[in-house]
């Protein structure tokens, strides 16, 4: 009987691991997110990436990705993401063309920025940056 017992158990304490780890990853009360990476061809546009390979910028000077871990709140994430989802609808047309163009005007705008987390572009460290840049694929792909 007792080995009926912990075979209940470890299945028991497995699920309760497994929702304690899902719950905690979605808590508001987590002060970073680090958002999902996103695929190297996103953008579909050739890059040249710098000589230390964490940055990769287009033909037209735009940095299209940053490779470091990307660090942002879950409500600047979420922020940056429909900000770049509502200016893509409004411009109409394939929203994976207009990553982009949007990640264009937010590094080049001196004004702060949802998208920006309420910064401009400079003011952001390498890993924030690198949230923005994923926000807007995420929004070109319809994840927000």
């Amino acid at each position: 009987m007792l080995s009926t017992r912990r075979r209940h158990r470890l299945p028991l304490f497995t699920a309760a691991a497994a929702t304690a780890a899902a719950v905690a990853g979605c808590s508001s009360d987590a002060p970073d997110r680090a958002a999902p990476e996103a695929p190297a061809g996103a953008v579909g546009q050739s890059v040249a990436q710098s000589a230390d390979s964490r940055v990769a910028v287009s033909p037209g000077g735009v940095t299209t990705k940053i490779n470091v871990p990307a660090q942002s709140m879950e409500e600047q994430y979420a922020q940056a993401c429909m900000n770049a989802k509502d200016w893509m609808t409004a411009r109409g047309g394939d929203p994976k063309n207009l990553v982009e163009p949007f990640l264009k005007e937010v590094q080049s705008s001196d004004q702060v920025s949802p998208a920006a987390f309420g910064k401009t572009w400079p003011q952001l460290s390498e890993a924030q940056q690198a949230a923005v840049i994923i926000a807007v694929e995420a929004a070109a792909d319809g994840g927000c």
